[in-house]
């Protein structure tokens, strides 16, 4: 069985978000079309509480985009984002959420970060998505979202480190880019991995008719 997961698909990483990923937005439409084409559509979604270690604002004298010591990991520091309960946490108002079998939060913990939707930075805590597939008998993932270089990097690596056989849909995700090249090197570096990289998605989908 095969699974699409949706990574971070929020209001904050889109245009007009705290933490907009540059055409974040495009993503949306490529995400509805694939939908329909699996069997189990899973979703990622960022739910930080509002003191949020990974928030320059809880930092003295911190910015956005350096790098600090988080309870013993490196961790580059946001802007606020993606908040419980908040409208930036939201799914993209256009995203056919009715379509989503299961939703996974994650970044929940205060004191540690969370890329991946399988683990935490630290691979301490399991969001129990692993789990959850595992018990759908789901042997091939699918991945898009946002960001490459951070949340579908993160979340493709965990896929294969748990024996699943993982795609990317490369079309249909937008990275930070937070310094030059990052989104290039997350590509290579999945790639050098063994994610299988799709380049275009009306190719993926003739196959499936």
């Amino acid at each position: 069985m095969k699974a699409l997961i949706l990574v971070d698909l929020q209001n904050d990483f889109c245009p007009g978000g705290a933490l907009a990923v540059p055409e974040g937005d495009l993503v949306i439409p490529l995400a509805n079309q694939l939908m329909d084409a699996f069997d189990l559509v899973i979703a990622t979604q960022d739910w930080h509480p509002a003191n949020h270690g990974s928030f320059a604002a809880m930092h003295l004298w911190r910015k956005p985009g350096q790098v600090i010591d988080l309870n013993g990991l490196p961790q580059v520091l946001w802007p606020i984002h993606c908040v419980q309960e908040s409208f930036g946490a939201e799914f993209v108002k256009h995203l056919e959420i009715e379509k989503i079998d299961k939703i996974f939060p994650k970044g929940t913990d205060q004191g540690i970060d969370s890329y991946s939707g399988f683990f935490d930075n630290g691979h301490k805590k399991s969001t129990g998505l692993g789990d959850f597939l595992k018990e759908k008998e789901v042997t091939k993932v699918y991945i898009l979202g946002l960001a490459t270089d951070y949340c579908v990097k993160f979340t493709a690596l965990d896929a294969l480190g748990l024996g699943f056989e993982t795609s990317l849909f490369v079309e249909a995700c937008r990275g930070v880019n937070l310094n030059d090249g990052d989104v290039d090197k997350a590509l290579a570096e999945m790639e050098e991995r063994g994610v299988q990289m799709i380049a275009h998605i009306d190719d993926f989908l003739k196959e499936q008719l």
